[in-house]
């Protein structure tokens, strides 16, 4: 089938195209024997560093367990906070005001230019020095502060761009019956928007998740990856546990992923046809002088 984007490829076509998956496949499965040939030389593929994520229930109730829930309870905070601030950010950016334009773009082009380690370094010295929030705490108020400054800001920078995708005639419209520009974000445009900004909202929600790890390296937060270093003090197994941690990560940034995939597809689809029908006066129909 050829359009306006596509053409079918032709005999010669196809036989390149599986020439190069072959070539693909074979230096991928070289790489692949490469690595576990360097690790079983330095013996990290030994069923005595592995047996303790089967045989060791403590491993998971003591340490990753715990460290995942942390991680869960990190992310989930500066989520709910970073989503709605975001939001408020990306409409201000819209705002007809050039004060409000200034100063929220001000803020969001600040914290999007601060790295979010540093923004974690300032939350920590801020929370020590003006706070009283205890030293076993303190990490997890730094890494929300950080991981909320600097997303929200990201995050705002997708709901203007995500608005400003729609065609110009839903704002017109809108105007058109008698609606003000707060009604027309509220009810027109923010909920067509959503379904446009889904894909990258999801992906900034990922990177919310994994750089709580970056509390736990710095800030001693007790997540997931932190969890490496007393495993392997424990069972000598550093590189079984990375892998094993690297693995629970993708299960949970799949089940992330595959869930936001999931809303898109039914946000989509309930906003093909709202369902609604417009009623005919029949008699009135049958007069032509009569407005219907």
């Amino acid at each position: 089938m050829t359009s306006v984007l596509y053409d079918t490829p032709g005999p010669k076509a196809k036989v390149r195209n599986w020439a190069y998956t072959v070539i693909f496949l074979v230096i991928a499965a070289g790489v692949l024997w490469w690595m576990l040939s360097a690790l079983a030389d330095k013996g990290q593929l030994e069923g005595a560093k592995w047996s303790p994520f089967v045989t060791d229930g403590e491993v998971w109730t003591t340490f990753l367990i715990p460290g995942l829930l942390e991680t869960l309870k990190a992310g989930a905070i500066a989520m709910v906070i970073a989503l709605p601030l975001g939001a408020l950010l990306g409409i201000g950016r819209l705002s007809d005001h050039t004060w409000v334009r200034a100063t929220v773009g001000t803020w969001v082009e600040f914290f999007r230019a601060v790295p979010v380690l540093m923004l974690m370094l300032f939350g920590s010295a801020f929370f020590v020095q003006y706070t009283g929030v205890g030293s076993e705490i303190r990490p997890l108020y730094a890494v929300i502060t950080g991981l909320v400054l600097y997303n929200s800001a990201v995050i705002g920078e997708i709901v203007r761009a995500g608005v400003q995708s729609l065609p110009n005639g839903q704002t017109d419209a809108a105007k058109a019956i008698g609606m003000r520009k707060g009604q027309v974000m509220t009810y027109v445009l923010l909920p067509q928007a959503v379904t446009a900004m889904l894909p990258a909202l999801v992906s900034q929600l990922v990177v919310i998740l994994k750089d709580t790890a970056i509390g736990g390296a710095v800030l001693g937060l007790g997540e997931l990856l932190s969890m490496n270093r007393q495993i392997s003090a424990n069972y000598s197994n550093t590189i079984p546990t990375l892998v094993v941690i690297a693995a629970i990560y993708i299960v949970v940034n799949f089940g992330l992923t595959t869930f936001a995939s999931w809303l898109e597809g039914r946000l989509r689809k309930s906003t093909r046809s709202t369902g609604a029908t417009v009623p005919i006066d029949l008699d009135a129909a049958e007069n032509p002088g009569v407005d219907i």
